[in-house]
């Protein structure tokens, strides 16, 4: 990307929540989301809390499958109409969205192969190999009478409670670790906090990752390497 970029706003788009910061500010902002939040409705409200800051581009992560930079799927606990929406047009300026788990997963990324599993209002799922990130939807495969997000969610939490939506969490991670084989996991989403311990072989992610993610987005050590797929030097930023 050209060096003529200066300032970028990162969105990262949640099931109960839309948290924004753009680069050199301190503090977050956020306002509520849910099943009637429409892409319409969620640039308008990011434009009005962002009214004060500057930025020259917009990095979205997005609740769902993304391919080339579009949205492919509507999202599972928002309103309708992602797909196919003109991002740039809404925000007057250039824009990338990624899938949400991916960004926050670039934001967490340290080097070689990196799984990464966002405990949220459903379940984010990204592998970071050698520097080539691939969003993934794991969370809707299929696990005991239903998938993975239906166990280790927020409705598998509210539904079984604490204590055994930690023992899902633990057996999910596992059989994913086992699976996958990565050099490092990484679990992040707003619920890690309500771990007691993190499962073996695993280290917290924080979500304030998801904003250092949506800035290396637009950093030139970031590449398009294939559809669907970024490049991103762990050495950066």
């Amino acid at each position: 990307m050209k060096s003529s970029v200066k300032s970028v706003l990162a969105v990262d788009v949640g099931g109960t929540s839309v948290k924004i910061l753009a680069t050199g500010q301190s503090e977050r902002r956020s306002f509520s989301s849910g099943p009637t939040l429409t892409p319409r409705r969620m640039v308008t409200q990011v434009k009005k809390l962002a009214g004060d800051w500057t930025y020259d581009v917009v990095s979205i992560g997005y609740p769902g499958p993304v391919l080339r930079g579009r949205p492919i799927a509507e999202p599972y606990h928002l309103g309708r109409g992602w797909v196919g929406f003109d991002y740039g047009e809404g925000f007057g300026c250039p824009v990338k969205v990624v899938n949400d788990a991916a960004m926050q997963a670039l934001g967490s990324y340290m080097g070689g192969k990196m799984l990464f599993l966002g405990l949220g209002t459903g379940l984010g799922s990204t592998m970071i190999v050698d520097g080539v990130a691939e969003p993934m939807e794991l969370g809707h495969l299929p696990y005991k009478k239903g998938t993975y997000e239906d166990y280790v969610g927020r409705a598998g939490l509210e539904r079984h409670g604490k204590k055994q939506w930690r023992r899902y969490v633990a057996d999910v991670v596992a059989r994913l670790i086992a699976a996958l084989e990565p050099d490092d996991t990484v679990l992040g989403g707003g619920n890690v906090k309500k771990l007691e311990a993190l499962p073996p072989h695993c280290r917290a992610g924080d979500n304030a990752n998801a904003f250092r993610g949506g800035f290396r987005l637009w950093e030139e050590a970031t590449l398009a390497r294939a559809p669907g797929l970024t490049r991103i030097d762990a050495q950066e930023g």
